[in-house]
């Protein structure tokens, strides 16, 4: 028996990184998920992958914008034709944009709010009635670290993962009459292509590239390094399962201890 055994969960940003792993974990654990992303290539294969290991009718990967709200409701229309309902939702997708703040164009922080922000407001909106319908559920959003405490270098991005916090308690406290729990992660560094784009080339990050990150992260993260994206799937999988039955409207810090002191570089 899987702890979502007869679950069905919609995951964003299902293509790599966190929402990937997400994706693999809860089909592991039983769940019939629909898969999200614009990266249609990689999405469709990570769909086909879990379906040669859970069967066709475990999986469907549709694209998703999620700043788009007729993207959402082809998506929710997509999962009910597929699976009947939607019990939960994986608010996964997000963008990263380095620049000083006062160097950043307005295009760059507004498309950094669409996808980030936006983007799980919509999902909320599309999704929780849907839950609400199928007699409750969860819906987990994907907020940072640096919501929580800032980060030179990345204001758009802080200020919209800060904004998830608030979202998310603001739905905890207006969905919980429907049955519906709402939590966010808090992610430090991972180890993903959005944090770390050599990884996205073929030939992979160079040596000298490698292990520059991994002595930043050895003298500011406690535990010594990066975290990897399968370690925020578990966290999404406890917030999603029956082990969190009764937390609601809370954000979860998975950071290896960055937040519990300040490092000096």
């Amino acid at each position: 028996m899987g702890k979502l055994d007869g679950r069905v969960v919609v995951i964003t940003g299902a293509a790599r990184g966190q929402g990937e792993q997400e994706a693999r974990l809860f089909a592991a654990e039983g769940a019939r998920l629909l898969l999200g992303d614009v990266l249609d290539e990689q999405g469709a294969q990570v769909a086909e992958d879990i379906a040669k290991e859970a069967g066709a009718d475990r999986v469907r990967y549709v694209r998703l914008d999620v700043g788009s709200e007729a993207d959402w409701a082809a998506a929710v229309a997509a999962a009910k034709e597929s699976f009947g309902r939607i019990d939960g939702l994986v608010n996964n997708a997000g963008i990263l944009r380095f620049n000083e703040l006062v160097s950043t164009p307005l295009e760059e922080f507004e498309q950094v709010i669409r996808v980030n922000q936006i983007g799980a407001f919509l999902g909320i909106k599309a999704v929780a009635p849907e839950i609400g319908a199928a007699g409750g559920g969860t819906i987990v959003n994907t907020s940072s670290y640096t919501g929580l405490t800032g980060m030179a270098f990345v204001g758009a991005y802080a200020a919209t993962k800060a904004a998830i916090v608030g979202l998310t308690r603001v739905a905890a406290l207006e969905l919980a009459a429907k049955g519906i729990r709402v939590n966010a992660m808090c992610p430090g560094a991972v180890d993903t292509p959005m944090a770390n784009p050599a990884l996205l080339d073929p030939a992979g990050p160079s040596p000298e590239a490698t292990e520059a990150m991994a002595e930043l992260y050895r003298r500011v993260v406690p535990l010594g390094r990066a975290g990897q994206p399968a370690e925020v799937a578990r966290l999404a999988l406890f917030l999603t399962g029956p082990d969190s039955s009764y937390i609601t409207g809370q954000p979860f810090v998975i950071d290896g201890g960055w937040m519990a002191g300040v490092s000096v570089l």
